[in-house]
C-alpha cells in the first residue's frame, strides 16, 4: 500500500479518525461521516484502509537485530489482572541497564510499541512492554479489534498493570534500578499516573499526547518529565496550559513540547498521523532524557 501522509487527507478526515480511534465514535458512524469525503472515484472502504495503521512501516529494529535480545516474559500483577504478559527487550551485552517500562496506547501490545521496546533496547536500555490485553487473551492482530477489547477492561486495573511492570523493572536482576516510563496517547496518561503512584520507584518520565493528571496531584511528582504534545491535538492541549502551570508553580521539573502542524499520534510510524520529522526530533529528545537521568 502507498504511504499515505497527512497532508493528503481534509484535516475533518483525521479528526473523524482520532475519534473513531478514541472511540468517540462507532464503526457505522465513521463510516457514515467518511462518506462525505469520499469523492473521485474513492470509496468509504478505500479511504478507511489507507487510514488503518500499517505495521510493516513501523519495523525501525526488527526482532533478530543482533544488537538486541527479546523475549515474551509473564509477570505477577496482583491489584491488577492478576497475571500479565510483556515483551522484554535489552542490549545483547552488558550486565545491567536503566530500565524503561513501555506503555502503549488503547489498542494493546501491537507491532508498533514492540518496535519502540526493540528501538530503546538498541540505546541500551532494559525495556518492558506490557500487554494491557493479557487477561482477555493478548492483543488480537488488529487495532480494531485491540481498542474494543480494551474498552472491556478497568482502566485503574489496567493502571496497576503497568504499576506492577515498573516495580518489577525496578528489582530485576538486568537493571540498575533507575527506571524511566514512556507512553503514547492512553499510555502517555498512565505515564503521569505512574509519576503520581510511583514517586519512589520512577525516575524519569516521557508521555507522548497523554491526559494529563488532576492538578492537586502534582505536588506528589518528584521525577522529571519530558511533555511531547502535537499541535492539532485540542483535546490534549485543552489540559496542558493549567497542567504546566502548576508543575511550574510548584518547582517540578519538566520541559514541554508542542511540535507544530502535526496531529494526535504523530510518533506512531503506521498510520497516516506520522510525522517522521517531528517523530525523529521527539524520540531523538527522549533518548537523550533517559540518558542524562538513568543512565
Amino acid at each position: 500500500m502507498e504511504r499515505k501522509q497527512a497532508s493528503d487527507f481534509d484535516p475533518e478526515v483525521l479528526r473523524l479518525y482520532d475519534d473513531y480511534a478514541h472511540g468517540r465514535l462507532d464503526r457505522r458512524e465513521y463510516m457514515r461521516r467518511l462518506g462525505a469525503f469520499a469523492l473521485g472515484g474513492l470509496t468509504v472502504e478505500s479511504l478507511m484502509s489507507s487510514l488503518s495503521p500499517n505495521y510493516a512501516w513501523a519495523e525501525q529494529v526488527k526482532p533478530n537485530d543482533p544488537r538486541i535480545k527479546t523475549e515474551m516474559i509473564t509477570y505477577q500483577s496482583p491489584d491488577g489482572a492478576g497475571e500479565m504478559k510483556g515483551l522484554l527487550a535489552r542490549p545483547a551485552k552488558g550486565n545491567k541497564f536503566p530500565a524503561v517500562v513501555v506503555i502503549h496506547e488503547n489498542r494493546g501490545l501491537n507491532p508498533y510499541i514492540e518496535d519502540v521496546a526493540r528501538r530503546l533496547a538498541a540505546a541500551g536500555f532494559l525495556a518492558l512492554a506490557p500487554d494491557a490485553l493479557t487477561p482477555l487473551g493478548g492483543y488480537p492482530g488488529t487495532d480494531d479489534e485491540g481498542r474494543a477489547m480494551q474498552a472491556k477492561r478497568d482502566r485503574e486495573e489496567m493502571v496497576a498493570d503497568f504499576m506492577a511492570a515498573a516495580k518489577l523493572l525496578d528489582d530485576h536482576e538486568l537493571s540498575t534500578g533507575k527506571v524511566g516510563a514512556v507512553g503514547f496517547c492512553f499510555g502517555g496518561g498512565v505515564v503521569y499516573q505512574l509519576a503520581v503512584r510511583l514517586p519512589d520507584v520512577i525516575d524519569a518520565g516521557v508521555p507522548f499526547y497523554g491526559s494529563q493528571p488532576d492538578q492537586a496531584d502534582v505536588s506528589k511528582i518528584q521525577a522529571p518529565l519530558l511533555i511531547h504534545n502535537a499541535e492539532n491535538d485540542r483535546r490534549i492541549l485543552a489540559g496542558a496550559p493549567a497542567f504546566e502551570a502548576e508543575m511550574k508553580k510548584q518547582g517540578k521539573e519538566f520541559k514541554a513540547y508542542v511540535y507544530p502542524g502535526v496531529n494526535h499520534g504523530f510518533h506512531n510510524d503506521t498510520t497516516p498521523r506520522f510525522d517522521k520529522a517531528a517523530a525523529k526530533l521527539a524520540w531523538d529528545r527522549t533518548i537523550e532524557f533517559f540518558n542524562k537521568n538513568l543512565k
